[in-house]
């Protein structure tokens, strides 16, 4: 898991594509949320967000 994020951000540093890294912390997060709304207590208060 840790060999992705450490391979990830070679290819960032070398490739100068520093841009990226806003778009994919975007992608995580709204990932997460997915997971934790699918079958938690706090799913009714996500869906009010969207």
């Amino acid at each position: 898991m840790f060999e992705l994020f450490k391979d990830l951000w070679s290819f960032l540093k070398v490739r100068k594509k520093f841009w990226l890294l806003p778009i994919i912390l975007i992608m995580v997060m709204l990932g997460a949320l997915l997971v934790l709304a699918q079958g938690s207590a706090i799913a009714p208060f996500i869906y009010t967000l969207f």
